[in-house]
Order: C-alpha cells, then structure tokens, then sequence
C-alpha cells in the first residue's frame, strides 16, 4: 500500500481548474478527465489501448485516477433512509 507521501505525490496528479473542461478532475492539467479514464474501463477499453489513444499519459497518471476515486468512495457516507407510508 502507498505512503501518504506516495498517494499525496499521486494525487497531485489529478488538478481541477474552471477553465478547464468545465472544471471536472482533469489529468495534470490536460484536457483528460478522471470521467473519460473511467468511463473507458467501465466500457471494457484496457489500460494498454488508453496508453496507446492517450500517449501523453504515464503509468502513474492511471495510478492517480483510482487513487482519486478511492479517495472519493473513502470518504463516501451513506445514511439509512426510513420510509414511511
């Protein structure tokens, strides 16, 4: 498992800016979101196939879209919703 240094180093990597891509967690600054990364696995694309259509992304670029979203779900809470009739 990563130090906090390593995942902080990670994270890093992942930047939101309003100006870009309407300010959704792009990848260093570039017009790739954590969303297209995502959603392109989610859609059965392999790492190797996004490496070769993203040549400017590196290894640890991937490493911090899923150390961004286990951020994410980490801090996910979820409440017990009482319905009544």
């Amino acid at each position: 498992m990563p130090t906090m240094t390593e995942t902080d180093q990670l994270l890093s990597r992942i930047t939101i800016n309003p100006e870009i891509m309407i300010g959704k967690p792009t990848i260093r600054g570039l017009r790739i979101t954590v969303e297209q990364i995502l959603k392109a696995l989610a859609g059965g694309i392999t790492l190797e196939q996004l490496a070769d259509e993203y040549p400017e992304l590196e290894k640890e670029d991937f490493q911090a879209v899923f150390a961004y979203v286990s951020h994410l779900v980490e801090e996910e809470q979820v409440y017990p919703v009482k319905i009544t009739a």
